[in-house]
């Protein structure tokens, strides 16, 4: 029989401060540092859900399957990037679309699950005429493991490839003759695989305050976009925290292990 889960508030209500470095773009040797107030929502609703697993509405939640929105979000490149000098800046964009979560195996108490992540998203650009930008692919195998499983800290493993398809690439990787320097050659982008991704993450919480961190790493070797002259390094490093302290928090609960 499923063991019953632990009741949580519907709703929790604070306020945070994250950090956070990471490349212009994918393949860039050049970074940004962000720090960052945000908003602290927790949700956990029958449709809509927003957690440490990220905002997504819940269009199909089983036991074994999860289908839901999931988003995204991409930095913009200004024209401080020394590979792309003399060429236009870019916006940043959201990304949006379906995922499709399938339980690949878990413990008995849950304290543990392992699945397989298939997050396919639309990339709409961020400026005063939103269009548009390309599409990405990046399917994942996830390890969760609860705290009190094996520490006091929820642990987040994942790993997978990345795929999108020319029209996202472009706006990184191209190089019109416009652009075209002798040190940087005229370069079309194509679709297709886009590097391999390995993230680790972690989270406590200590009664009203939230602490997590996270490391991803990315290996650009085997992209079709690894010899654009706009690529300065083939892996790429993210890494951030965030610090939340809650506020307030409904009344009301419901069963939920986030």
């Amino acid at each position: 029989a499923p063991i019953p889960q632990p009741q949580q508030p519907l709703w929790e209500l604070g306020v945070g401060l994250s950090g956070l470095s990471l490349p212009h773009y994918r393949g860039s040797d050049q970074s940004h540092a962000y720090l960052l107030p945000f908003p602290y929502i927790v949700y956990r609703g029958t449709w809509l859900k927003s957690d440490r697993k990220g905002t997504r509405a819940m269009l199909l939640d089983t036991r074994e399957v999860e289908l839901d929105l999931s988003f995204g979000a991409s930095a913009p490149i200004r024209n401080d990037n020394e590979a792309r000098e003399g060429m236009p800046d870019l916006p940043g964009s959201v990304e949006v679309g379906p995922n499709l979560n399938i339980v690949l195996a878990e413990s008995a108490r849950e304290r543990w699950t392992l699945d397989l992540r298939l997050p396919l998203r639309a990339a709409i650009s961020l400026e005063r005429s939103p269009r548009y930008v390309g599409a990405t692919f990046s399917p994942n195998v996830n390890l969760d493991i609860r705290a009190g499983t094996l520490s006091h800290w929820n642990i987040g493993l994942l790993t997978g490839p990345l795929f999108a398809n020319r029209r996202y690439h472009a706006p990184y990787y191209q190089v019109d003759p416009a652009y075209a320097t002798a040190e940087r050659p005229a370069y079309e982008a194509r679709g297709g695989y886009a590097g391999w991704q390995t993230v680790a993450s972690t989270s406590r919480r200590w009664g009203p305050m939230w602490l997590a961190g996270f490391v991803r790493h990315e290996s650009l070797h085997g992209a079709v976009y690894q010899d654009s002259p706009l690529v300065r390094r083939n892996s790429a490093l993210t890494v951030g925290f965030a610090v939340s302290w809650v506020l307030t928090t409904s009344s009301q609960t419901v069963a939920s292990h986030d």
